[in-house]
């Protein structure tokens, strides 16, 4: 029988590792870990009916497969007319390419099946309009095109051009008005969805324990130092407990609220800001096959970087479809099948001041997402226009897109900072760790979950970083740096998922 302390039960029944969250981070730690050390025993709890229904499923997110290559919002403009800086763009490439290597070595062990299942070629552009966007866009492409990782990049003010690229941008729009795009070939459409439903069928498949209808309502540590969970069925509302050795937190915008609960240092002072969103999403096949690309714009003012308005042609079930958006909303869930008291539930002492922070600081953030909210579905399709003058909204359903949580943090100078993009959050023994924020955040999975083996498996795992190499080329090293390695790494990859 199961013994009690510190009003906890110390159950019988522990595992080396388990995984909260049934979605693309916890999938991708949990195949990792299967490869590099297949005696793990790991057990996966899901609070919904299935995997992937949350921030990984495809109609979620917009499944870019963050490259930087279009979205400029990685790679902001100069204050006085100089170069913009390429770091950040490049550091997202080199992560996706982590991504592709790995996914591409999965397809050749079976463990990924078909592809075209999961991830298709797609041009990504980036749009611009207006003489002081086309001057920053064109001054992008010069410190761009000849970086290793952006090979082949295009530009042109060329209307025709554009046009051939994506007739739905050009079509019954102004000409005079200065217009200017760059064109990658190398971008995909990827299914984060089918991903993670085959990661978490191949833990299946190798003796993981896989629970999905179930909830971790407590984590805490036990006196013999492992990590007590209390779970409930949310089919029966049993409630039973189990002890891990590891914990993973990947659990979306509740990661936040789980850490807190297993009093962690490393979580005090964080919070999280959630921000809504909502897609306009057309199937007519007509307006489909004049799109084949994902094309994104500038933010508006004030804006959050996920917010940069974007129309993509999405693959998902082997079905195509255009969405266009986000279109942010503000609620204070943390997930969209998430709780009205999750943003008041996560305040404490210690990230009341960061909290309290950003609210004074982020007035434009604020206004715009006041505006958001108070837009009509005919001002949100006027949106859609300004990318697509031909736009009818008899074509275009408008649907819930997901529910993300930005990451707040303590800031010795400014009390608190809104932080945009992930954050890994691992205790100092390493026995348990966290993911926390939005975007790139599946894009670059392998990337993320490589910090997590590294900051808690090194140990456990013997020559991990040889290992690791194995599965991934370039880890360790930039392809950026090496020509001749970028192309042949873009080139193989390509081969192996099937890409053009």
């Amino acid at each position: 029988m199961p013994t009690s302390y510190a009003g906890q039960v110390n159950s019988t029944k522990t595992f080396d590792v388990i995984l909260i969250g049934g979605g693309i981070m916890s999938a991708t730690l949990g195949t990792f870990l299967k490869l590099l050390k297949p005696e793990l025993s790991i057990q996966v709890f899901e609070r919904l009916e299935a995997s992937a229904l949350e921030s990984s499923n495809p109609w979620n997110n917009a499944g870019t497969g963050h490259a930087a290559l279009c979205e400029l919002n990685y790679m902001p403009d100069s204050s006085d007319g100089s170069l913009p800086k390429p770091g950040k763009a490049i550091e997202i490439n080199e992560q996706f390419q982590l991504s592709r290597q790995f996914w591409a070595h999965l397809v050749d062990i079976g463990v990924l099946k078909n592809p075209s299942s999961f991830i298709n070629s797609t041009p990504h552009m980036s749009f611009v309009r207006g003489a002081t966007d086309v001057s920053y866009l064109k001054r992008r492409y010069e410190a761009l095109k000849d970086q290793p990782l952006f090979a082949g990049l295009e530009f042109t003010e060329d209307p025709e051009v554009i046009a051939k690229w994506s007739p739905l941008l050009v079509e019954g729009r102004n000409v005079d008005e200065p217009i200017a795009a760059t064109r990658s070939s190398a971008g995909t459409d990827v299914d984060f969805g089918s991903i993670t439903r085959q990661l978490i069928q191949f833990l299946k498949e190798n003796d993981a324990t896989v629970s999905v209808n179930t909830e971790v309502k407590d984590i805490k540590r036990s006196t013999a130092g492992l990590w007590n969970l209390t779970v409930k069925n949310m089919a029966t509302s049993q409630t039973d407990y189990v002890n891990a050795k590891f914990v993973f937190v990947g659990a979306g915008g509740w990661a936040l609220k789980l850490l807190q609960k297993s009093g962690i240092a490393e979580a005090k002072g964080y919070g999280t800001f959630p921000v809504g969103g909502q897609w306009l999403r057309t199937s007519n096949p007509e307006i489909v096959a004049k799109h084949e690309a994902k094309v994104y714009s500038q933010a508006s003012v004030g804006a959050p970087p996920m917010s940069v308005p974007h129309l993509d042609r999405r693959v998902v079930d082997g079905k195509v479809s255009l969405l266009f958006g986000p279109y942010a909303t503000a609620n204070p869930k943390f997930l969209k099948n998430g709780s009205v008291f999750d943003l008041p539930g996560s305040l404490r002492l210690s990230n009341l001041v960061p909290y309290i922070s950003v609210g004074l600081t982020n007035f434009s953030l604020i206004r715009y997402l006041i505006g958001e909210l108070l837009k009509t579905k005919a001002k949100k399709f006027d949106a859609l226009k300004e990318f697509m003058p031909t736009a009818n909204p008899d074509d275009w359903e408008l649907l819930n897109a997901g529910q993300r949580a930005q990451v707040i943090k303590r800031d010795r100078v400014k009390g608190g900072v809104l932080q945009f993009g992930t954050e890994v959050i691992t205790s100092r023994d390493g026995s348990i760790s966290g993911l926390l924020g939005a975007s790139p955040g599946a894009s670059t999975a392998v990337h993320v979950m490589i910090q997590v083996l590294e900051r808690s498996f090194a140990q456990t795992i013997p020559g991990l970083a040889k290992k690791l190499t194995n599965l991934i080329p370039s880890y360790g090293s930039k392809l950026s740096d090496n020509p001749k390695k970028a192309a042949a790494s873009l080139a193989e990859t390509a081969e192996r998922l099937e890409l053009k």
